[in-house]
């Protein structure tokens, strides 16, 4: 009688770590997330965690991010943050919109698979976002000396070959201002006779007629 009594507690206790091991089973199969991925070798990779402070897209649209060697997106309440995306695209520049006059800097989006993305698939879509520093200065505003476009109060050089580039219109670039791009026309000649400089740049109106300074 004993010995049944052995028998049956061992077999009760295996049935409840089976129980046990079933359920934890189920939990770690409701929790976990695995994805595969076109990388090398047709691999399978554990997806990265979601990082938590960001947007729904890797610096997407009014998302912030930091300065120095490697740009990384970070909490725009964070006191690394420098610069916000204003615009994100899909693509190369070249094939894509461009970005918004406001723009300071664009920044050219590599695919890679990071440690940590956007939405936990473990890769980054090639893009570029359109990005505004959180303080001044901001050379994509019109006489600051950068930016991607050209505008009209954009102040330029003669750099040679027939090309002009931008420098700050109050003279605290690397070049001092030669030219000044005064308004925007659809022909050259719309200009007004006071032009020096005929100036290409985007938009509607593509030429501008800038004066010497």
């Amino acid at each position: 009688m004993q010995h049944t009594r052995s028998a049956g507690a061992v077999s009760a206790l295996v049935l409840v770590l089976g129980l046990i091991l079933a359920f934890t089973a189920a939990c770690q199969q409701a929790t976990g997330h695995v994805s595969a991925h076109n990388g090398p070798a047709g691999s399978v990779q554990s997806a990265a965690p979601t990082p938590t402070g960001y947007g729904a897209v890797f610096l997407g649209t009014g998302d912030c991010g930091s300065r120095g060697r490697e740009f990384r997106e970070v909490p725009c309440t964070s006191e690394k943050a420098a610069a916000r995306v204003i615009a994100r695209y899909e693509g190369r520049t070249a094939a894509g919109p461009t970005c918004p006059q406001a723009t300071d800097f664009v920044l050219h989006i590599s695919e890679n698979r990071p440690s940590a993305d956007e939405d936990g698939d473990g890769e980054v879509g090639r893009g570029y976002a359109c990005m505004r520093n959180l303080e001044p200065p901001h050379p994509g505003d019109p006489g600051g000396g950068g930016g991607p476009h050209t505008v009209v109060g954009d102040c330029v050089y003669a750099a040679g070959g027939g090309q002009v580039k931008e420098t700050s219109c109050d003279g605290s670039g690397e070049r001092d201002p030669e030219f000044a791009v005064a308004s925007a026309v659809d022909r050259r000649a719309q200009c007004p006779r006071t032009t020096a400089l005929y100036v290409q740049l985007g938009g509607e109106s593509p030429v501008g007629c800038a004066r010497r300074v």
